[in-house]
C-alpha cells in the first residue's frame, strides 16, 4: 500500500458508460475506492450514472452537451475547440489539491472536454498520466483509419496529404475542423507534453503510437480491468451461434461479417446496434439482428456463442468484448491488424483473418464448424484468460502503484 490515501482526478467526456473508455475510468474509480483512495469523476457531458453515487464515487459534471448531441453545431465546434467552462471548473477544483497526494488521469478529452484543460493541468504541478484508449492525441479522427476506403490510413497525421485527404465519417469539412482542433490540441495547448506517464493497454499499442509519445514521457503497459466469474470450461462448447457483440458501425466490421458468414453458409448474429443496422438489415435479411442487450444478456450470449467475430477494420485499443469472451471460454475469430489479435493467440484461444477478407473470413468461420476444433479453443482460451486475469482488483493496485511513483517521482524533483 502507498504511503497514504491518494486523490485522483479521472478526466473522461460523459459522466455514464458511453463506451469502453468511460466503464475502465469508472471501475478503477471503483477499484481505488476500494483501497482507500479517494477517486473523483471529473466529466462535461451528462446524466451522472447513479451507480457511481451508489459506489461513493464523487462526481464533478458540468451537465454539457457533447460535441454530436449539441443541438447548436455552432457552440459544439467552439466547445471542442475550448472548453472555457470546463477549463475554468477543473482549474477550481485541482487548485484544492495543490500540496496534497494527487494526480491527474486523463481517460478522454475529444468528445466535449476538448484541449483546454491542458493548461490547467500543467498549472496545477500534479503529476498527470493519459491511458490511450483512442489516438486522438496524434491523429485527427483518433483512429489511423480512413472511413471512405474503410483501409487503415498510412498517412502522416497532419502532412498535406493528410490534410488533403477526407477521411473523415461525415464529411471532409468535419476533417477540416478535426484538423483544426488537432492543431489547437498540439502546438498551442501541447496537451501531449502535460502528461509525464502513458498508459498503453496492449503491447499492440507500442509499435502503433510508442515512437509519438513525448521523448521525456515513462509508458506503462496496464491492461483494462475485466469483471467476470470463472464459470469453468463449457459443457458443450460447440453449440450456439457465430456472434458479432457491440456497435454497428462501419470500421467495427459488421458488413463483413454478414459477407463472410453468408458465403460459410452460416446465420450471423448480431447483438448491439448502431448507424449501420439499417443497411446490414436490407443487405443481408438473413442475419439476426438482437438489438442492444444489457451486461448480463451480452455475458449470456458469449457464454452461449460457438464463437465472437471480432472483424474490426482499424487498430482499435483493447477490445473488451473479446477479452470477455475468453474468460467466459469462448473462442474468437478476429482480424489480424487490429489490438484484439494480442489476446488471442492463433490457434489457441482464436482464429485470426486478413484484415477486410471476406474469404479469409469465411475460411475461419467454416474452419470453427468443427466441433473438435472449437472444444480445443473453448479450453484454450479459458486457461489463456485465468491463467492471469485482468480483474479490477489487480487493476486497481497497478494503478496504485503508478501513482504512487509517480507522486514520489515529482516530490523528488521538487527536492
Amino acid at each position: 500500500m502507498p504511503a497514504a490515501p491518494i486523490t485522483v482526478v479521472l478526466l473522461i467526456d460523459h459522466a455514464f458508460v458511453s463506451g469502453g473508455a468511460a466503464k475502465v475510468a469508472f471501475d478503477g474509480a471503483r477499484a481505488l475506492k476500494k483501497r482507500g483512495h479517494r477517486p473523483i469523476i471529473f466529466a462535461a457531458a451528462g446524466p451522472v450514472d447513479a451507480a457511481l453515487a451508489a459506489d461513493g464515487i464523487e462526481v464533478v459534471c458540468l451537465d454539457q452537451f457533447d460535441i454530436l448531441t449539441n443541438p447548436s453545431r455552432a457552440q459544439a465546434a467552439v466547445q471542442g475547440l475550448w472548453n472555457r467552462a470546463a477549463a475554468a471548473r477543473l482549474a477550481t477544483l485541482l487548485a484544492g489539491l495543490i500540496g496534497t497526494r494527487s494526480v491527474v488521469h486523463m481517460h478522454g478529452w475529444a468528445k466535449a472536454l476538448s484541449p483546454s484543460l491542458a493548461g490547467v493541468i500543467a498549472r496545477s504541478g500534479l503529476s498527470a498520466c493519459y491511458t490511450l484508449h483512442e489516438y486522438f492525441l496524434f491523429c485527427p479522427n483518433g483512429g489511423f483509419y480512413n472511413f471512405n476506403t474503410e483501409k487503415i490510413c498510412p498517412l502522416e497525421p497532419m502532412s498535406m496529404a493528410c490534410l488533403t485527404t477526407n477521411c473523415d465519417s461525415r464529411s471532409y469539412a468535419q476533417k477540416l475542423w478535426r484538423s483544426a482542433r488537432q492543431f489547437t490540441m498540439q502546438r498551442i495547448a501541447r496537451l501531449p507534453d502535460v502528461f509525464t506517464d502513458y498508459i498503453l493497454i496492449t503491447d499492440f499499442q507500442a509499435d502503433i503510437v510508442g515512437a509519438r509519445l513525448p521523448a521525456s514521457a515513462r509508458a506503462h503497459r496496464i491492461s483494462n480491468p475485466i469483471e467476470a466469474d470463472n464459470l469453468g470450461p463449457k459443457g458443450a462448447p460447440a453449440s450456439g451461434d457465430f456472434l458479432f457483440a457491440g456497435r454497428i458501425a462501419r470500421e467495427k466490421g459488421p458488413l463483413l461479417f454478414a459477407e463472410a458468414a453468408r458465403r460459410a453458409g452460416v446465420t450471423p448474429v448480431f447483438a448491439g446496434d448502431g448507424p449501420q443496422a439499417a443497411e446490414l438489415a436490407q443487405k443481408y435479411p438473413e442475419a439476426r439482428l438482437l438489438g442492444w442487450r444489457s451486461s448480463a444478456q451480452i455475458r449470456a450470449d458469449l457464454r452461449a456463442a460457438r464463437a465472437l467475430v471480432f472483424p474490426s477494420l482499424w487498430y482499435e485499443g483493447q477490445p473488451l468484448v473479446v477479452m470477455e469472451a475468453k474468460a467466459l471460454a469462448t473462442p474468437s475469430i478476429v482480424s489480424d491488424t487490429c489490438a484484439a489479435r494480442e489476446e488471442i493467440e492463433d490457434g489457441v484461444a482464436g482464429l485470426w483473418f486478413k484484415n477486410g477478407d471476406a474469404d479469409a473470413l469465411a475460411g475461419a468461420i467454416t474452419r470453427l464448424r468443427d466441433d473438435a476444433l472449437v472444444g480445443d479453443l473453448s479450453a484454450g482460451a479459458h486457461r489463456s484468460f485465468w491463467a492471469d486475469p485482468p480483474t479490477p482488483e489487480r487493476h486497481g493496485e497497478r494503478l496504485e502503484a503508478l501513482y504512487d511513483e509517480m507522486i514520489a517521482r515529482r516530490a523528488k524533483a521538487a527536492a
